[in-house]
């Protein structure tokens, strides 16, 4: 007799622990970190990166971990500095204000020339997006 879906567990997988994607993020990040912003190869890697983790997060290859529960109202005002944040980015953007109101993205610029910097970036967006691709 077949069992229901929501009552079989699925056994972990070795490579699915952070003993082993940890350092995968950090090579990965290491080797993103090192290529100028912008250039075609930035541009390949992150849009092979990401694209593999996009077609993990749309397979069944990774566990999924529960969802959380969910959020209460007083949590939703914490939207309000993001969408602010959007409008202001998006408006200035659109504007091209230059150099007399620049952008956050301009204003992190000169902190993203750093390989370190650019690399511990490349890190917190890998791993935001592994926690994306688990849920």
């Amino acid at each position: 007799m077949e069992q229901p879906h929501e009552l079989t567990v699925e056994a972990p997988r070795a490579w699915d622990r952070p003993a082993v994607t940890v350092p995968v993020l950090v090579c990965l990040s290491l080797v993103g970190g090192r290529f100028p912003s912008f250039s075609t190869e930035a541009n390949l890697w992150t849009l092979g990166t990401g694209g593999v983790l996009i077609w993990l997060g749309l397979s069944n290859r990774v566990p999924r971990r529960p969802a959380p529960r969910r959020l209460g109202a007083p949590a939703a005002w914490w939207a309000l500095p993001v969408v602010v944040f959007g409008v202001f980015e998006g408006t200035t953007f659109v504007l091209a204000a230059g150099d007399e109101f620049p952008t956050f993205s301009r204003l992190a610029d000169p902190l993203l020339e750093d390989r370190l910097v650019r690399s511990a970036a490349w890190l917190a967006w890998l791993s935001a997006f592994w926690g994306l691709v688990r849920r």
